[in-house]
């Protein structure tokens, strides 16, 4: 039985209830209204009564049972305590259009249950007529349809992101090269695909760090989902707490509609941070909560959204330097380094550069319909003599450049174009270890080779105890020479 049927079959003539002023439909001394509550209360999904100039306002005990004790002076406010934020406005709007044509209406919108959670809700709303055909009251119904609307939802994200991140999925190629530097790093990204862990990509600026995480996604039990990319370097500082996390209507000047999160749009999926190096303190303090709590805070909300995220991130900065230089965030830090993934640079990997060549010669030229048959031999000692400071992204321009300006079947480039400059400086692997192990040693030292507990060092570094047992392992520490140094005498 529909909701309109429903209705129907209600006593007529409809029983006065405008006497009840508050929402939540508190019983009042009229036996009709008495009867009408007993009456809704017996079926089985949420009912709800509205009076036409929105006076009063009561449920059955289902819808009751649903929301909870709610405070509120008028059904206008009651809805606003119990819609998800981002329904209400089009709630309100379908019924506004709904009781001004006397027409019925049905939308969808979710509803906080009493525990917190939202689900999503059929909203019908039917008028009620008397014999001469006015509209007295209306009578509204709410089906839970949760379980068909949630996959739409998660589709409705996919899409917003891949909308987003059309023009990065242009660059998206495989990963081409056999030099031993290259298969390590993909032998770690085939064993931490599977997981859940939180990886940290390392390696100088054009090494190719976004596709090691594309990899990673692809590999992983969430490649049916989305891949967002964000470049912390490139959003200003005072709005990439509102792009990771999103924003309220009127958070901020010029916040004119809610905006939805790089979080939000990565659910189920994958959230890649490049250049992590270059987020500010206080957008560190949030991510870290997401990362620990599995929750965060839309800016300008008070509302915990839930978030089931993978978060990769990756910098070409020294990152224990700028822990040192009070620039990052320890804590973090170890929050995110569960795995690193240390991206060579093509210097260290000359003898793919012939591949990758070959490669990009093959794409650029079949985008401008040149035959290329042939290397110049000079341009390719050129080449694999050369020290890329800029790596693969400024190898991928030189040869689209030479393309471009390419006349006949002989690839050639002009020496010009590659740049006198030395290599530009970029944190090296056993500087980052050194580093690493400087700061567990000092952490040790502090706790007097405590590693757990709330005195340990691993509370001090911000990192589970067997997170920190295993690297002092890895790095070959000695816990037991802290103690022994620093223990009282007896």
């Amino acid at each position: 039985m529909n909701t309109a049927t429903l209705c129907e079959t209600l006593p007529r003539p409809f029983p006065n209830f405008s006497v009840v002023t508050s929402i939540r439909g508190r019983q009042t001394d009229s036996p009709s209204t008495r009867q009408l509550q007993q009456i809704l209360d017996l079926v089985p999904q949420q009912m709800f009564m509205l009076e036409a100039d929105w006076s009063a306002f009561f449920e059955n005990q289902v819808a009751r049972e649903y929301t909870g004790p709610v405070e509120a002076v008028s059904p206008k406010d009651f809805l606003g305590k119990i819609t998800h934020l981002e329904d209400l406005d089009a709630l309100l709007e379908a019924y506004a259009d709904a009781m001004e044509n006397g027409v019925p209406a049905e939308i969808e919108a979710r509803l906080r249950r009493r525990d917190g959670q939202y689900r999503w809700f059929r909203h019908q709303l039917n008028p009620l007529r008397d014999g001469d055909g006015r509209i007295v009251r209306w009578c509204g119904a709410r089906i839970d349809t949760h379980d068909e609307a949630k996959p739409q939802e998660a589709t409705h994200k996919e899409t917003l992101a891949l909308r987003e991140e059309i023009d990065a999925i242009s660059m998206f190629e495989q990963i081409v090269g056999t030099a031993p530097a290259l298969e390590a790093v993909l032998s770690r990204v085939a064993k931490v695909a599977r997981t859940e862990s939180t990886v940290l990509i390392t390696g100088e600026t054009g090494t190719g760090k976004e596709l090691i995480a594309r990899a990673i996604h692809k590999r992983s039990a969430r490649a049916h989902r989305a891949f967002v990319s964000v470049n912390c370097a490139a959003i200003p500082r005072d709005l990439i707490a509102s792009e990771l996390f999103g924003h309220e209507k009127g958070a901020f000047t010029g916040a004119l509609q809610r905006h939805m999160g790089r979080f939000e749009l990565a659910e189920g999926g994958t959230l890649f941070l490049d250049e992590i190096g270059e987020l500010p303190a206080e957008t560190q303090v949030a991510l870290l909560r997401v990362l620990q709590e599995r929750e965060f805070q839309r800016v300008g909300g008070g509302q915990p959204i839930r978030a089931d995220v993978r978060v990769i991130v990756a910098t070409h900065r020294n990152l224990p330097a700028l822990i040192a230089a009070d620039a990052f965030r320890s804590d973090l830090f170890y929050r995110i380094n569960v795995f690193p993934i240390h991206v060579p640079p093509l210097r260290e990997r000359k003898e793919d550069i012939r591949l990758l060549v070959e490669y990009f010669i093959d794409r650029f030229a079949s985008k401008s319909g040149k035959a290329i048959r042939r290397i110049d031999r000079k341009t390719m000692d050129r080449l694999e003599s050369y020290a890329w400071p800029g790596n693969i992204r400024e190898l991928q321009n030189v040869i689209e450049r030479s393309v471009i300006v390419c006349d006949s079947e002989d690839f050639s480039i002009d020496e010009s174009w590659l740049s006198s400059q030395a290599p530009a400086s970029a944190p090296l692997p056993d500087a980052l270890i050194a580093q690493e192990k400087e700061m567990i040693e000092a952490a040790l030292t502090e706790s007097l080779g405590r590693v757990s507990g709330p005195s340990g060092a691993a509370a001090k570094l911000g990192i589970p105890g067997s997170t920190l047992d295993s690297k002092i392992k890895a790095l070959n520490i000695n816990k037991r020479r802290f103690r022994a140094v620093h223990s009282p005498a007896h």
